[in-house]
Formats: C-alpha cells, sequence, structure tokens
C-alpha cells in the first residue's frame, strides 16, 4: 500500500505522523501535535526526498534549534571530489544539518548521487549552476525547458531542497541597469538568471513556468529555498528597492507553493549593518508569512576579507535571534578562495557559536542546559568534563596540551597558575588552606 500523502506538509495537513516528524519533535524536545502544526502552517520544514535513504532529518524553523548550512562543491580550479567528500564528512562531524553541493565543474551527478546515498544531513543545490555544465553548452542557448529539466533531475537524484532564484523578473533588469547599487547583483544563480534573460530577451525561466517546479518538488518532496538574487553583497545595498521588492514577489511564490503543499524556506541578505538586521527579520516574517528564513551570515562590515566568518557570525546571531531559522556559514576564505578544510572547520565552529548563543536568546528548550554543565565542570576544574559540553573540544584539547603548567597543576591552567579564582574559592569554601607560592 503507497503512501497517501506526497510532501511532509501533506502529510501534516492530514494529520499524519511521518517518521520524519517523529524523529524532529523528538529532537526539538516537541510534541509530535506540536510540530505537525507548525509544518502544516508552513512555519517548519522537514526537507527529506524519500530518495534520501542516508538521511538523519532536521527541522527549520525559527522556532527550533538554529540549524546550519555548509556550502562545498568543486570548481574548475579545484576538481578534487575526494577532497570534498572529506569536507562534507568533517562537516557532519562538526555538527552542519545540511550540506549544499554548488559544484560547477565537470560530471557533477555521481557527487551528488553520492552525497544522497551516503551524507546523513540534508542536501541542496542550485540547480541553474548545474545546467550550462550538465548540457555543456553555452548559456544563451539553453532553452526554459532545460532549466526545469535539471530541477527535476536534482529531484530524482535524491536532493532535499534546491534554491531557485523565481524572484527577480525581466522588471529587475530595468532595476539594475538604472544604477543605484553599488555592487548589482552578487548572487551567482541570480546573476545567471539575470544574464540568461538579457541575452534572450525571455522571462525569468523559474518565474514563468513555477508552477511546473512545484508540481516536481511536489512529486518529489523537494523543499523550494527561494533564492533572494537581489541580496545586498555590500553594506550601501542593504535594504534598497531590489530586495525588498524580489521579497514581495517572494511571498507570493510562497504562497502559491503552500497551496499545492510545496514547502518553502526564504532566503535573506548577505551584507547588512547590525542596526537593520532585526529589521530585516521582521520584515521577511511579514511579507512571507511565517515561512522560514534562510541568511548568508549576515556580514556585519565588508572590511574583514581573511575574517569573514567572525562578521558572518555577529550577523548570523543577531538575526537568529530576531527569527532567521537556518544559517549559511561563511568561512574565512569567504570573497578570497574555495575554502580547504581548515577554513570549513572554522566556518562551521563560527557558525555554530552563532546558532547556539541566538537558541539561549530565544529559550529554544534544552538549549542552555549545556552552558550550565559547562559551567559545573570549570566550577570542579574538571576538564574532561568540559572538553564534553566544548562546541570544539578537539581545538580546547589542543591549547590546553600545548600550553600547560610548568608545574603541572592539572586543576589549573597556565594562565593564572596558583592565583586561579576557581582553585582559590573552591579551598576557601572547603577551609582549606590557599597556597599560592
Amino acid at each position: 500500500m503507497g503512501k497517501s500523502y506526497c510532501t511532509q506538509m501533506e502529510a501534516a495537513r492530514k494529520e499524519i505522523v511521518t517518521p520524519e516528524l517523529r524523529k524532529v519533535a523528538e529532537k526539538e524536545q516537541r510534541t509530535e501535535q506540536e510540530l505537525m502544526k507548525l509544518v502544516a502552517e508552513g512555519k517548519v520544514v522537514i526537507p527529506a526526498n524519500p530518495v534520501h535513504k542516508s538521511l538523519d532529518p532536521n527541522g527549520i524553523g525559527s522556532m527550533l534549534r538554529t540549524k546550519i548550512n555548509v556550502n562545498l562543491g568543486v570548481s574548475r580550479d579545484c576538481r578534487d571530489y575526494d577532497t570534498e567528500m572529506q569536507k562534507v564528512m568533517s562537516a557532519v562531524d562538526l555538527g552542519a544539518e545540511a550540506i549544499m553541493d554548488l559544484s560547477s565543474h565537470g560530471n557533477t551527478q555521481p557527487f551528488r548521487q553520492k552525497l544522497c546515498r551516503e551524507c546523513p544531513a540534508m542536501v541542496g543545490t542550485v540547480p541553474v549552476y548545474d545546467a550550462v555544465i550538465h548540457y555543456q553548452r553555452d548559456l544563451a542557448t539553453l532553452m526554459a525547458k532545460d532549466f526545469i529539466d535539471v530541477v527535476r533531475l536534482h529531484a530524482e537524484d535524491g536532493v532535499d531542497f534546491v534554491t531557485l532564484h523565481c524572484g527577480i523578473t525581466r522588471k529587475t533588469i530595468e532595476q539594475i541597469r538604472k544604477g543605484g547599487r553599488k555592487m548589482n547583483i552578487v548572487s551567482r544563480g541570480g546573476s545567471l538568471v539575470f544574464a540568461w534573460m538579457s541575452m534572450t530577451g525571455n522571462e525569468n525561466p523559474f518565474y514563468e513556468y513555477y508552477d511546473e517546479i512545484l508540481e516536481i518538488c511536489r512529486e518529489h518532496d523537494v523543499t523550494i529555498s527561494l533564492g533572494d538574487a537581489c541580496r545586498p553583497g555590500c553594506l550601501a545595498d542593504a535594504t534598497d528597492g531590489c530586495q525588498i521588492e524580489e521579497l514581495l514577489r517572494l511571498g507570493e511564490l510562497t504562497q502559491r507553493a503552500w497551496n499545492r503543499d510545496v514547502q518553502v524556506m526564504v532566503e535573506g541578505p548577505g551584507h547588512v549593518p547590525m542596526d537593520q538586521i532585526a529589521a530585516n527579520m521582521k520584515v521577511q516574517q511579514t511579507i512571507c508569512k511565517g515561512a522560514p528564513f534562510y541568511v548568508l551570515g549576515p556580514l556585519v562590515t565588508d572590511i574583514a576579507p581573511g575574517y569573514d566568518h567572525i562578521t558572518a557570525a555577529i550577523g548570523g546571531a543577531i538575526a537568529a535571534a530576531a527569527g532567521a531559522a537556518f544559517l549559511c556559514y561563511v568561512t574565512p576564505a569567504e570573497h578570497l578562495a574555495l575554502p580547504n578544510l581548515e577554513d570549513v572547520h572554522q566556518g562551521i565552529i563560527a557558525s555554530r557559536i552563532a546558532a547556539h548563543a541566538a537558541d539561549i536568546a530565544k529559550g529554544i528548550p534544552g538549549v542552555r542546559q549545556q552552558d550550565d554543565r559547562m559551567a559545573d565542570a570549570r566550577r570542579k576544574l574538571d576538564w574532561e568534563a568540559q572538553w564534553l559540553q566544548a562546541i570544539d573540544p578537539e581545538t580546547a584539547r589542543k591549547i590546553r596540551a600545548s600550553r600547560a603548567p610548568e608545574d603541572d597543576h592539572s586543576d589549573t591552567c597556565s594562565m593564572c597558575g596558583k592565583f586561579c579564582a576557581v582553585r582559590s574559592m573552591n579551598k576557601a569554601l572547603a577551609g582549606e588552606q590557599i597556597d599560592i607560592l
């Protein structure tokens, strides 16, 4: 007997508890009924393509734990798929809940299929990147149908969500050409759609054939991530007319997807001054009726190449505390190069810190307990217990081991030694002699 539903949203609306929903409810310390209502309303998505057999499902929504996405994939200058798979498994080990394969060179399908066979994290793609590669033809020679067929191919391969730049139209071409932006369009997918429209004179195929795309996504339970082609690429372009007009269109497209039981999340800005971040989140929540918001950073300054994982973590913490549900990690290599393994490590940890800090501020059930356990371990000067609670225990261990106290006082570190306040207080409260010299 076959399933009586096509998508997680349809199941929730029929009050069917799917295995994926049951597992997410357990992870999030929510009842199945609570979560089912949120999925039915579109406020939580559970990206879970049935073909992705190795998936460990997660929910994305502002009232759940903030999730982390990691962008990977080969390019013309970095073509080693084995290295990319190493990054994938490292990212999963470090706690990333989603992997986006942004490969833009060679035969991309085997790697994408391998991800869907072996990777327990959600897998996402941007089909427009793959269109030129898949057909091995120049952009201007592609037909609208070619783009739609690649969406279908990715769905059949097992990806859980696809980023589609549906919100820019021919009107956007005129807006950009009239000027006013410092950085024009910095979205790679958005620029490809813009270029295709400019060269062919046709409407955006992802907008024009949106209903056909919805049928594909419904059939395969692929979540649509509505891409923000006009996201600001510098602080000067933040919250401008192009960004907001596209967001209005994404709000309309969100409702059209919901009408077909297709899950949707909405992508948000990349570079935003700190004082505008909360407002951006509230505007999106209003226009898109609470659909989960997926943000790239946002980066709060433009002057930190080599350190953009830090500028993104600052923005990500503010964004998630104000309602963003999904943070796309940013690495130290952002704007500079394809990230290596160490860049991936640093980017994920920075994003996870931002997400955790925001979840504490939002009062997400169970999140603060880890911090409380760390405080208990520090009070007891129990280093092994501290490693168990650390977000990156390997790095913490290495730092301590490399700079241990000379006289081997295992209960202190080399910063304070016997001047350690925690040690002194423990001894004083226990009525013991405090030896300093």
